[in-house]
């Protein structure tokens, strides 16, 4: 597998900087398990912030979050050493709306742990928040939100979305007649 298909920070060859390569990549399987680890990573932060709201609130859960969340990404760029023009594209500056990707990111964690203490539970939640980014993101394929190329929707992504919603429908009927 070529370093060209898998998205990762790589080294420039004359200083030893690194650089985020943020040019579109083609599916690969390591591509797609890292997909499925994101998943995963989402479903245990969902869970940890989850129990963490419990002895606090879903706001200070979502505070903690960040904050180590803020610690982590701080040490990784001193471990790369990336440097301010590795932030940028190489078009220019990104758009200011670009910088504000931890609002939605809050929410997340105040909403997830408002659910999963709810009757929902982990499991339930999930499904609802999946079905939701389907929907988002299908919503932002389609009108070439967030500075996405503008995709045509077809059938099967409809039925995608379908399917999902049906799932989490089966996650939660499922678990109340238990």
């Amino acid at each position: 597998m070529t370093k060209e298909l898998i998205p990762q920070l790589m080294p420039q060859e004359p200083t030893g900087q690194a650089h985020i390569d943020l040019k579109p990549q083609a599916s690969t399987p390591l591509n797609l398990m890292l997909g499925l680890l994101g998943g995963v990573a989402l479903a245990v932060m969902i869970a940890l912030n989850s129990e963490l709201s419990k002895y606090g609130s879903p706001l200070l859960a979502s505070w903690v979050a960040h904050g180590v969340g803020t610690l982590v990404a701080l040490l990784l760029l001193g471990a790369v050493r990336l440097r301010q023009a590795a932030l940028t594209r190489r078009n220019g500056a990104a758009p200011w709306w670009a910088y504000l990707g931890g609002l939605p990111g809050a929410f997340t964690v105040v909403l997830g742990a408002m659910t999963v203490n709810s009757a929902l539970g982990l499991s339930a939640s999930i499904a609802f928040i999946m079905a939701g980014q389907i929907l988002f993101g299908l919503v932002c394929d389609s009108l070439g939100l967030f500075g996405m190329a503008r995709r045509r929707l077809n059938w099967g992504q409809g039925a995608s979305l379908a399917v999902m919603a049906l799932g989490a429908l089966v996650v939660l009927l499922a678990q109340e007649g238990a």
